[in-house]
């Protein structure tokens, strides 16, 4: 359960924070974020309202990947449990709540900022740790450095993370995912101003991604095709490369020496996370096509091909 939920929250990527005073308000927000293509929400124990917030979205949308930050005692653990809470969320590593979380199966992480914390929650058997105040903390550069002796810890970030700096974050392979609440600020939410709150969702996933064209790929009928063709774009003061199966123009425009994917080619997209792009564009309709992928030392998807193609141009995915 625990390594499942992990890979489904790093497939997203950005897990909203929020801060609910009103029960009545929580379904309606709870709806607006999924509509922005974010399946998780973090519900803090800040108010009064949290408990009877997370029993309403776990009973009213039971897709959504709910959340329990702030959890500072094992009582309310307890309770965000019981409300159907699926993961706990503290703000400090508190091993009395990390205890009762193993001992009952419950998903926990619990926030760090240091090196000693660090691995007293590797000495726990933690796989993911909250690193907070994010940035106040060092942001991604001392994430990075915490990851040299902790290689194996995956930090979901939280404090000073924005539409700005999402992407930073989103970019480092050792962040699990990037929560915040400034897609979900309270003034947004006591306006029941759903329809903004969806926009910066949309925006905030979108970010996750890190979409970036890369080069135009275009099928030819064989080598000497391609060279023809390459003399063509060498007048516009492209230089070519010539390799076994293409011929490359500054990295930019690829020409196959024979009819590969693609009625007239393929397009290539370079992405943070290739598993999270496509639990992504799943959503909008494209499919991996398994036979392409191609792993990389850590076992993570490098490359992979659509099978849908746009306009007669096949697409494929490249880990940035």
């Amino acid at each position: 359960m625990y390594d499942e939920l992990m890979c489904r929250i790093e497939n997203l990527g950005v897990v909203p924070v929020v801060v609910i005073k009103d029960a009545s308000k929580a379904v309606p927000l709870a709806k607006a974020i999924l509509k922005g293509g974010i399946n998780a929400i973090e519900v803090t124990f800040r108010t009064d309202a949290a408990e009877e917030s997370m029993k309403l979205i776990h009973q009213t949308i039971p897709e959504m990947i709910l959340g329990a930050g702030t959890v500072i005692t094992i009582d309310q653990a307890k309770k965000a449990v019981d409300a159907g809470a699926q993961f706990i969320v503290s703000p400090g590593l508190d091993s009395d709540i990390v205890q009762w979380c193993k001992e009952n199966e419950v998903p926990v992480i619990p926030g760090v900022c240091t090196a000693s914390e660090v691995q007293k929650g590797v000495k726990m058997g933690l796989k993911a740790l909250k690193f907070f105040p994010a940035e106040a903390s060092g942001g991604v550069n001392m994430i990075k450095n915490l990851c040299g002796p902790f290689p194996q810890v995956k930090f979901m970030t939280t404090g000073g993370i924005s539409s700005s700096n999402l992407a930073e974050y989103a970019a480092c392979e050792h962040v699990l995912a990037a929560g915040g609440s400034w897609m979900v600020k309270s003034n947004l939410i006591e306006a029941e101003n759903w329809d903004e709150i969806t926009r910066l969702c949309s925006d905030a996933i979108m970010r996750a991604q890190g979409f970036e064209l890369i080069h135009f790929g275009i099928n030819t009928n064989s080598i000497d095709d391609a060279k023809t063709a390459a003399s063509r774009f060498e007048a516009f003061g492209m230089e070519s490369k010539t390799g076994n199966s293409s011929t490359f123009m500054d990295k930019t425009i690829e020409l196959m020496h024979s009819q590969f994917r693609g009625v007239h080619g393929h397009i290539g997209y370079k992405c943070f996370n290739v598993e999270r792009s496509l639990e992504y564009l799943s959503v909008h309709g494209f499919t991996p096509a398994k036979d392409t992928i191609k792993l990389d030392e850590k076992g993570r998807i490098k490359v992979v091909y659509l099978n849908e193609e746009v306009e007669g141009f096949a697409i494929h995915l490249v880990r940035a």
